[in-house]
């Protein structure tokens, strides 16, 4: 059997993969990239429009990031951090479509105000108080509250106004929808313009092992061809969604131990009726119920997909045993290993109340869930709106302690101990921040190939706020911020 020599092989063919490719492709166009892709194509599982919320994480909506402290005192520091990364996103993206002729914003991100709504005088003052904490800082200052219905209804025209719960609103102008899909086909077509890298679709990793040489040598199956090809690669980055805590406890790292996953189904409710979605031109977000996990919070969002428009409300979450959308549902008992077992019981027991949520919300039905859509939608009607499955999402569960295990909702890179591997898991905010996470990457692993003076002169043209505070520094703020908007086609 030949063996294939790699410098970077990426596993998985989501936007994590395709935005490391090209990353690294723009640091060092020398470099040998393949990305192994198990389905006919990439970005068709957590990255496939449909299966995200496409949403741009930066903080401006998702009431999750700004929990109240044990004072009753909003923290912001989460929003911050997320709001800070989604900006190096903006910056890639538009130095992509400044050099790359072909490479087309308009295809992937639309400017969608970003709207937090709550009912209830104690929900309202939670929002107050984050807008409050929010305003005063640079990243947040053009952010907006209303309590007035009258400008409630000019922001967000299908809520009802019935109600005599009173109700509150903040907008931010400039959040964005994206279409993550698109984004990573985009990034595909210029970096298959180098021959040095490549992506091979229906190949399955099924072994993973480090040589004395600190290489990686991968067996890959090749499904169209029906054989196996042997892989030797200095550098494996594992970007599968899902299937990354398997991929993982293959290559048996010693960092990997304890580490396994909570998987979470997702459901949205779809409406594409053009008459219902011109009224809609934001992505509206509200707070999570009582027990359920903050990925389950609410929103009605404004989606372009293909060019489309079409309402998305959800997601409903519900427990699987699947860890993809076109997984198996031994996923979950096949990832249970001796050193993750104490974990995983330790963070089922400690979250019956999530557990018995999830699971009863498998049983869900469309009414309820076309009920739960009124509460935002009073005038919904069932004839507009399809369910379909969103894709999943597999929180982290990590070791804690000696025996004990903690469930996180994030993301987190788990790396060998010589930095010749990093595997990326968990979920939200995910693609949003997918620049920063790969920067990270790069700069731990392959920096030394790439030269410490060549790096900083690329990264401050690549992504200029990179390992800067944007929020301590008001010019290179207001520089790269109006170059992103108006590089990406927002209106400033």
């Amino acid at each position: 059997m030949v063996t294939i020599k790699q410098d970077v092989v990426c596993i998985g063919g989501g936007i994590m993969s395709v935005t490391l490719a090209k990353l690294a492709q723009e640091l060092d166009p020398n470099i040998n990239i393949t990305i192994y892709e198990k389905l006919s194509s990439c970005a068709l599982e957590s990255t496939q429009s449909i299966n995200n919320a496409g949403t741009g994480h930066a903080g401006f909506c998702e009431l999750n990031y700004t929990p109240l402290n044990k004072h009753n005192e909003v923290n912001i520091n989460r929003a911050l951090k997320i709001n800070r990364e989604f900006e190096i996103s903006l910056q890639f993206w538009s130095f992509l479509a400044k050099k790359y002729k072909t490479f087309k914003p308009k295809s992937f991100i639309t400017q969608v105000p970003h709207i937090s709504f709550v009912r209830g005088e104690k929900n309202i003052s939670f929002l107050k108080k984050r807008y409050e904490a929010l305003s005063k800082t640079l990243l947040f200052k053009d952010i907006q509250f209303t309590r007035n219905k009258e400008t409630i209804k000019k922001w967000a025209p299908l809520i009802g106004l019935e109600s005599k719960d009173e109700m509150a609103m903040t907008k931010y102008e400039f959040g964005s929808d994206i279409d993550f899909e698109s984004l990573s086909h985009e990034m595909l077509k210029i970096l298959s313009k180098n021959k040095k890298f490549r992506v091979q679709t229906n190949h399955e990793v099924k072994s993973i092992s480090q040589q004395n040489d600190k290489t990686w040598n991968l067996k890959i199956y090749d499904n169209k061809k029906d054989e196996m090809i042997l892989v030797n690669s200095k550098f494996i980055f594992i970007g599968a969604g899902g299937s990354t805590i398997h991929l993982l406890q293959k290559s048996k790292i010693k960092n990997q131990k304890g580490y396994a996953g909570f998987p979470v189904n997702g459901e949205w409710l779809i409406c594409k009726n053009q008459s219902i979605t011109k009224k809609h031109f934001s992505k509206i977000y509200g707070l999570a119920g009582p027990k359920a996990p903050p990925m389950s919070a609410p929103h009605l969002d404004l989606r372009i997909i293909n060019g489309k428009k079409q309402l998305m409300f959800g997601p409903f979450a519900s427990f699987t045993f699947k860890f993809l959308k076109t997984g198996s549902y031994l996923d979950l008992i096949k990832s249970i290993k001796g050193r993750n077992i104490f974990p995983m019981l330790h963070v089922f027991v400690s979250n019956l109340s999530l557990l018995s949520y999830l699971i009863k919300q498998s049983s869900n039905s469309y009414k309820n869930k076309m009920n739960t859509l009124k509460e935002f939608y009073p005038l919904a009607k069932e004839k507009d709106w399809k369910l379909e499955t969103a894709g999943k999402r597999v929180q982290i569960i990590k070791p804690y302690k000696k025996i004990g295990g903690k469930l996180e909702f994030g993301t987190e890179i788990v790396w060998s101990d010589d930095s010749s591997l990093a595997a990326l898991l968990g979920a939200s905010p995910g693609a949003s921040t997918s620049v920063y996470s790969m920067l990270n990457v790069i700069e731990r692993s392959l920096k030394r190939r790439i030269g410490s003076k060549a790096w900083k002169n690329k990264i401050e043209k690549i992504a200029p706020s990179y390992n800067q505070d944007l929020s301590t520094k008001p010019s290179l703020f207001i520089k790269t911020r109006r170059s992103t908007y108006k590089t990406l086609g927002f209106k400033i």
